[in-house]
């Protein structure tokens, strides 16, 4: 009986589930695809407002509102961000909706074909359409929007049986095998906030900024730049139940590699690091690493080596989803026309990066 109630609690409609603003601000924060279109995200101190999945920098929370509607958000004084173009819903919104609402209904996850018959259309097209809309195919589409009500269910203290029926996930198979894999952890873990995992973490100052640098057991799980506050923020968000320790001998020589790096000394920073993300994004991230010091790679040209040539947009996500600055050398994918593009942690220290590996011999 529980389970037919928690099923049917779960036949929500799309975007019902992005309906405060905090999971508003979580879906923003992790750019789910399965959030794209269903709200704008106005940034208070630009007065530019956006999709979810813009790769533009984060915002602070205080810093944003979100609107139903582009006509809301230009009604309260916010203009259209260019970069992520949020007033294109495109000439076929239409179908991109219907594909998304055949995909967030119960039960088992359609195939392209089911998709393509209930819409009256071939499944090349659907494909098609779907995924220069979205950057995702319909199939990646779904396991985003799987795995979102998946934290979803789970962070409300639904059990894990519970959570993996009103996810969707029809067997403890198929939850361990591809849920665990978007959460990065077995999802009772995940249900406890990351609850047994012990992070240790080092805050240091660097030519480049205030730097945190955080690591699991299993390797570096987090190197980012910002302001002390804003970076344990980050961390505690994250893994909120994990045991987080301040640690700065036990990351001594992880600190010192990045900082070789930076200084100079070396051509990069050799970090045991521990990614968890979906599929395509550790594709990405194996490409981006592949990359040789003092050398860039177009988005397009990283897109067809993670086996999705024109999705160059969606790389540029997979690049500002990046959690491990350098280790995973996301500076060095940069625009066909040359230019930077954006980076996570600011332009300027992207520049700064490029600059330096240019400036060493080979």
């Amino acid at each position: 009986m529980t389970m037919t109630t928690t099923q049917a609690g779960a036949a929500t409609l799309a975007g019902q589930e992005f309906q405060t603003a905090e999971s508003r601000y979580e879906a923003m924060a992790t750019r789910d695809p399965a959030a794209d279109g269903q709200f704008i995200v106005g940034v208070i101190t630009t007065g530019i407002y956006c999709r979810n999945t813009c790769p533009a920098r984060r915002p602070k929370r205080e810093n944003v509102k979100f609107f139903d509607s582009p006509e809301q958000a230009r009604t309260a004084g916010f203009r259209a961000c260019l970069r992520c173009d949020p007033d294109d819903a495109g000439e076929h919104a239409e179908l991109i909706e219907r594909v998304r609402e055949m995909l967030h209904r119960q039960g088992a996850t359609p195939s392209l074909a089911e998709l393509a018959r209930e819409a009256g259309l071939s499944a090349w097209h659907v494909q098609r359409v779907f995924k220069r809309a979205t950057g995702v195919t319909p199939r990646q589409y779904a396991e985003a929007h799987r795995a979102s009500r998946l934290r979803e269910e789970l962070k409300s203290g639904s059990t894990v049986t519970d959570a993996m029926y009103a996810a969707g996930y029809g067997s403890a198979r198929a939850l361990y095998e591809s849920g665990a894999r978007h959460l990065g952890m077995k999802p009772s873990s995940y249900r406890n906030g990351g609850s047994g995992e012990t992070v240790s973490y080092a805050i240091t100052e660097t030519p480049l900024g205030t730097m945190l640098l955080a690591a699991t057991e299993r390797g570096v799980c987090a190197l980012r730049f910002g302001s002390p506050g804003e970076l344990l923020d980050e961390l505690r968000s994250e893994y909120g139940a994990a045991s987080l320790v301040s640690d700065p001998a036990s990351l001594a020589r992880h600190v010192e590699a990045v900082m070789g790096y930076i200084n100079g000394v070396a051509s990069g920073a050799d970090l045991p690091l521990d990614l968890r993300g979906t599929p395509f994004q550790l594709r990405v991230w194996e490409a981006l690493r592949a990359i040789p010091p003092g050398e860039t790679r177009t988005y397009g040209e990283l897109a067809r080596v993670a086996g999705r040539p024109g999705a160059a947009r969606a790389v540029g996500r997979a690049c500002a989803t990046n959690p491990v600055a350098i280790g995973v050398p996301c500076h060095r994918a940069v625009r066909a026309d040359g230019s930077p593009g954006g980076y996570r942690w600011g332009v300027d220290i992207k520049e700064k990066l490029l600059e330096g590996e240019a400036r060493r011999p080979a």
